[in-house]
């Protein structure tokens, strides 16, 4: 029994050290179309057909450049400050060209740059672009619109505040792109109008791309996934950038699609996701780019199409990611059969933090209520292995009498276990219980962006890294080897015995890079577990 629990332990631990993929089938996505029901009627009247769409012999969209060469360029650039964050949107593509989050730092520094969302090579469309491939009238992406303003400012302000960029080829079509700022918010709205200015109606189909330069040489942190990442169908699909060599598809029901790295999300809501698709394609030059592909419009002459989207650009923060209702929450790591517990023990130390306003002592604190929990089952199984090792006379007496009757002896033994009313799983309580709290726990401090940065005391600064100098995770050995030596030898059988004291070196090697948030878990629970076992001994 003690054999296959060290082995189950050990295994556990060493499958929690890896990756979780999962695989997704893809299909193509399925494209509707959508007829303005205004435009109908007024089509109608004037007894034309929706779907006649005059485009000419050359597209419209090469008549644009050729005769407005002024739209092409690099654009102006328009600021937007909020209390959060600070933002810089290009002229040319009206979309992204700068977004950094003030409240978070690259590392601990505290003059350290502040974390940027967005990633510009030379040469690349900005973070959402729209483009409308397969389109009667296909803008390019890199066109200059003209903005209505130079700069928002929504810093003291309690209202929103709206950006317009326009571009227009007269006659033919309008492009109105209006982004709708919130203080205090890390959502904002896009709504892309598109206007039909010609005396035909024209098939139109918006794709919201962000695009994301990954250095192939760089190297990322081993427990987590820098890359594109969606939910479709209620399944969360997270895509790794060197296994993506041809272009994905995935939807309808796109609930959202984007970008993650470990602590960060840039994610693009549609508003119609039983109508919306999602493409993700990575090109020659290292380019990501994670795309929606809205239904298709019929739009008839001196009509409009809207399509409508939600961004989120901001920290994987649990409460604010579950707020937006669309599962932008599952792009946290927390393990899809472990999470019904770290997510309450996340609450739980967010609540105690609201009171200590330092997340170690929060974590010892969690840790003491954890021990309180379980106190009398753990009074139950040390007393468990106290009465076992009272028996070991009685067994290694029937091992003596029963030496080649396996079948007798196991009887025998089970017969003995009765008279005596004694469990011989309940010595191993106190680790299977620990266990799923120890699972839990570990999501929940090794992806939750609370504990990011987040410092305990002395040389311990960020509780989600390991420690530096190993400390923690030595002197959690050493607890843990004491406690062994506490316990009443396993089975009688000094064999086990001396496997189980093994058992401290294989943890403190497992732990020296965990979260030592987790390890000073691990090391006050060692602590109150000998202070249980020492008063259990000294009861009986």
């Amino acid at each position: 029994m003690d054999k296959r629990t060290v082995l189950a332990v050990v295994l556990s631990l060493a499958i929690l050290m890896g990756y979780q993929f999962y695989v997704a089938k893809t299909q193509p996505p399925r494209t509707t179309e959508i007829v303005n029901q205004e435009a109908v009627t007024e089509t109608a009247k004037g007894d034309e057909s929706p779907a006649e769409i005059k485009t000419g012999d050359v597209p419209l969209y090469q008549k644009s450049l050729e005769k407005k060469g002024e739209n092409k360029g690099e654009g102006n650039d328009i600021s937007i400050e909020t209390p959060l964050y600070s933002a810089t949107f290009s002229t040319r593509g009206a979309a992204l060209k700068s977004f950094t989050l003030k409240n978070y730092r690259q590392d601990i520094k505290k003059d350290s740059a502040l974390i940027e969302l967005i990633h510009v090579r030379e040469g690349m469309d900005y973070p959402l672009t729209v483009s409308f491939p397969g389109s009667s009238i296909d803008i390019p992406t890199d066109v200059v619109y003209e903005a209505d303003r130079e700069t928002v400012d929504i810093t003291m302000s309690e209202g929103k505040e709206s950006l317009v960029f326009s571009w227009s080829y007269p006659g033919e079509i309008e492009i109105v792109k209006t982004y709708t700022f919130q203080p205090e918010k890390y959502t904002f709205d896009l709504e892309v109008q598109v206007r039909n200015l010609s005396d035909h109606a024209l098939r139109e189909n918006a794709l919201l791309t962000w695009t994301r330069y990954i250095d192939p040489e760089e190297k990322t942190d081993r427990y987590s996934h820098e890359g594109p990442v969606s939910y479709v169908k209620d399944d969360f699909i997270t895509e790794k950038v060197k296994k993506l060599d041809e272009k994905k598809f995935f939807g309808p029901d796109v609930s959202w699609g984007g970008f993650e790295s470990k602590y960060f999300l840039a994610a693009m809501i549609p508003e119609q996701p039983s109508l919306t698709g999602l493409v993700i394609s990575k090109d020659a030059r290292e380019l990501v780019s994670t795309s929606l592909e809205g239904p298709k419009l019929v739009i008839p002459s001196n009509q409009s199409g809207v399509f409508r989207y939600i961004l989120y650009l901001g920290p994987k923060d649990y409460d604010l990611l579950k707020a937006e209702n669309v599962g932008l929450e599952n792009s946290i790591n927390f393990g899809s059969w472990i999470k019904w517990l770290s997510i309450p023990l996340l609450t739980v130390l967010k609540f105690i933090y609201q009171y200590v306003h330092n997340y170690g002592i929060a974590i010892i604190i969690l840790t003491t209520l954890v021990k309180i929990i379980f106190w009398p089952l753990g009074n139950m199984s040390y007393k468990s292995m106290k009465e076992m090792q009272k028996l070991q006379p009685q067994m290694a007496k029937l091992r003596e009498k029963y030496p080649d009757d396996k079948a007798k002896l196991q009887q025998e033994t089970m017969a003995l276990y009765k008279v005596h009313k004694v469990n011989p799983m309940g010595g191993c309580l106190p680790m299977l219980i620990q266990i799923p709290v120890f699972f839990g726990l570990y999501r929940a401090l090794l992806y939750s962006i609370e504990l990011r940065h987040s410092e305990f005391f002395f040389w311990i600064q960020d509780l989600s890294a390991k420690d530096p100098y190993y400390i923690t995770p030595i002197i959690m050995g050493a607890t843990m080897f004491l406690q062994q030596k506490m316990s009443p030898t396993p089975g009688g059988n000094e064999m086990q015995a001396k496997m189980m004291m093994w058992m401290p070196v294989v943890f403190t090697f497992l732990f020296l890079n965990f979260p030592s948030g987790l390890v000073i878990y691990w090391l006050f629970n060692n602590i109150l577990s000998i202070g249980q076992q020492y008063y259990i001994n000294k009861r009986t």
